[in-house]
């Protein structure tokens, strides 16, 4: 394919992007700017028109899903095979330079990779040793990954004193699930990231094989890294120099996970010489969503200026509906929905619903159902998180890899075989005792005279089954699934729906070693799984980040939900909370609808509600104002929507006196009698009666 077939499909933003090869470049792309067909396109002309080996271009992408897409263009485009190419998510690109490198880490190449259900389970088993709170482990899950992707170890973090905001016990906590992990030959999704890191940076040899492998560096939503992957990418760039990075600072929403915004001006800092190309048309939305969403984003500070346009037309106003409560903004959207369904100007599947909290979905779930129309909540079980599933997968990791624990301990009595609790702390003190693996531990507790002969019939049968899968690891995924099956009688007595899955496990792994299954399944997130079929989508506005519908609802646009009284503390974190309602918005193609409510049931009390400060930013010319009057009456206002006063809507925050600032809970009640429930952070939660608190709102 010629230079001039490549250009004809790219706007000239879009060609000086493609044509730039030699030396960093910047690409802002604004939302639906096609940044998508700008990578695929210039993969294909670094190969086809720059005469580079396919192999020599690491190309990094944040899902599965995304990477497949990207795989499935490029073989269009080039009729290559995409299968041994570096294009990929960040953690499968690290698990394949591990699985040759990490014997330099001290760890076996055959280790296993936990996921979240693995670590939680490893956590609370710890927190449990420990004698402290089970149900603490999903904080400190969440701690830990933040502490990996910052790239500081566990031995930094006891020298550090409390300098990183979390106590000694965290970081005893944090060293412990480390060294568990050591054990297990088991790495999280973090270590991917942060042991690729300090291969690198102990390995000056191994850093240079990847320097000399990888001739260019193509980067997708780059604005979603966090310190550990920026370093990564610096790394490997940092020689050549030859990187293109592709993101949108408005479109940063995942600080929860890590994700550091500063990653783009730190790129301009670090590679000073690099050029800066901005997509600004954009393919997807209306120029009316488009005004709406810019005006919002415009109040950012520190942003990259961006001014999307489209050819698209200025299409229907965007509607912003204020309701009188819950109830009544999910039938709005239901009826909405079931009218334009009935016009035939849309599928089910072309509607989404979206919002900040998932605790929002049951009102909304009830109309849909009343009005007989089709759904999905998009972001619950994943299909490789199921029990069945995970069940099964245990035999097979357990198999590959005897130290891993959390799947010993998963399935040594499922299905039932007789080996109960007392047995496993038996076998959990062994192992602690001399310092061994659980499956180690097994083999000599089965020897012993420690426990009656029954058990000591069925933990020898375990270990035999266990080591006759292990000879199979060598082979066809699908040839283990079915032994495993056989051998366990696992199936037996299930309900057909888990039968079901467990078939459909099975056959998707026919094409597929073992060891290559394993870490597929082990890499997939709940950010691939997409709703399939004529449905109405459901999900949080995280989740919806990097699709597109012709119709988005976005709901709860209220103080406290978004933004979210837990995290707008800061003007970094409202910044945050502006970005991830810009994402909202701009996941619309054709039509954009807003709501709000007087009145939300939240947390088993009825709060009144405020607008969300957000709606402020918007132009009114650009929004047909909605008002319900009545219980049975929605109709057009042509002017500003009246909200009752809430005097302390919750979220917004107050100073005490006494206590300093805080954060409103609820407010509650009425004239003089009106109640308000604070959290102060230096003396808790304080129910104050409003006339006599004293309060000074700050906003």
């Amino acid at each position: 394919m010629k230079v001039t077939s490549f250009l004809d499909n790219l706007n000239p933003q879009q060609q000086e992007a493609l044509l730039c090869c030699k030396g960093p470049l910047l690409v802002l792309a604004g939302a639906g700017s096609g940044k998508t067909r700008v990578i695929t396109y210039k993969y294909a002309y670094l190969i086809k028109n720059k005469k580079m080996p396919p192999n020599s271009i690491l190309t990094v992408t944040f899902t599965n899903k995304a990477a497949d897409e990207m795989k499935f263009r490029i073989r269009d485009i080039l009729k290559m095979d995409c299968a041994s190419t570096w294009i990929g998510t960040f953690h499968s690109q690290c698990s394949r330079i591990l699985r040759k490198e990490i014997k330099a880490l001290g760890y076996s190449p055959d280790f296993c990779i936990y996921d979240d259900e693995d670590q939680n389970t490893l956590i609370r088993q710890i927190l449990k040793e420990f004698k402290m709170y089970e149900a603490l482990y999903k904080g400190v899950a969440s701690r830990i990954s933040y502490l990996k992707a910052c790239l500081i170890s566990p031995e930094e973090f006891l020298t550090s004193g409390d300098s990183y905001g979390f106590d000694e016990r965290l970081a005893r906590i944090y060293r412990r699930y480390q060294e568990e992990l050591k054990k297990a030959n088991a790495l999280d999704f973090d270590d991917l990231i942060s042991l690729t890191v300090r291969l690198f940076k102990e390995n000056e040899k191994i850093l240079q094989k990847y320097q000399d492998t990888f001739s260019y560096i193509l980067v997708d939503e780059f604005q979603d890294t966090n310190i550990a992957q920026y370093t990564l990418l610096k790394m490997l760039a940092e020689r050549d120099r030859n990187i293109c990075v592709v993101g949108d600072d408005d479109q940063s929403i995942y600080k929860f996970r890590g994700a550091n915004v500063g990653n783009i001006p730190r790129f301009e800092e670090d590679f000073p010489e690099r050029k800066i190309v901005k997509l600004e048309k954009n393919y997807r939305s209306t120029q009316n969503i488009l005004d709406v969403s810019g005006a919002v984003i415009s109040r950012n500070v520190n942003r990259k200026e961006k001014r999307l346009w489209t050819d698209r037309g200025a299409g229907e106003k965007v509607y912003y509906a204020l309701l009188a409560n819950e109830v009544d903004e999910a039938r709005y959207i239901a009826k909405t929905i079931k009218d334009l369904f009935l016009k035939g100007r849309y599928q089910f599947k072309d509607f989404a619903i979206l919002y900040r909290l998932n605790i929002l979905t049951r009102p909304l779930e009830e109309a849909l159902r009343s009005e007989g129309i089709p759904y999905k909540v998009v972001g619950g079980i994943s299909f490789y998180q199921r029990k069945e599933i995970k069940d099964i997968l245990a035999y097979m990791k357990l198999a590959v890899n005897n130290n891993d624990n959390v799947s010993l301990r998963r399935i040594i009595n499922v299905p039932q075989r007789g080996i109960g609790q007392a047995t496993m702390s038996k076998i959990e003190h062994e192992a602690k005792k001399k310092g061994i693996s659980l499956f180690e531990a097994l083999k000599v507790i089965a020897r012993s005279d420690s426990v009656v002969s029954a058990t000591k019939e069925n933990l020898i049968e375990f270990m035999k089954l266990i080591e006759e899968l292990a000879t199979l690891r060598e082979g066809r995924a699908e040839e283990m699934l079915r032994f495993i099956l056989n051998a366990t009688g696992y199936g037996e007595g299930l309900e057909e729906e888990r039968i079901q899955n467990i078939e459909e496990l099975v056959s998707s792994a026919e094409d597929y070693p073992v060891r290559t299954f394993l870490d597929r399944i082990s890499l997939y997130t709940n950010l691939d799984d997409m709703p399939e079929g004529d449905a109405v989508s459901l999900m949080t506005i995280h989740i919806a980040k990097g699709l597109e519908f012709p119709v988005v609802f976005i709901i709860g646009l209220e103080e406290g939900i978004l933004p979210y009284f837990k995290v707008a503390e800061t003007p970094e974190d409202l910044s945050e909370e502006r970005r991830l309602f810009y994402v909202g918005m701009t996941r619309a193609k054709d039509l954009l609808f807003l709501t709000t409510v007087r009145q939300r049931r939240l947390y088993s009390r009825l709060q009144q509600q405020e607008p969300s400060r957000f709606i402020k930013d918007i132009p009114r010319d650009y929004c047909h104002l909605i008002e319900k009057i009545r219980d049975s009456e929605v109709r057009p206002k042509c002017k500003e929507a009246v909200v009752a006063e809430v005097p302390y809507p919750a979220g917004c925050r107050v100073r005490h006196p006494k206590w300093g600032i805080g954060v409103v809970r609820d407010c509650y009640g009425e004239g003089d009698d009106k109640k308000i429930m604070v959290n102060f952070p230096s003396v808790g939660i304080k129910r104050l009666a409003v006339k006599f608190a004293n309060l000074e709102r700050l906003g």
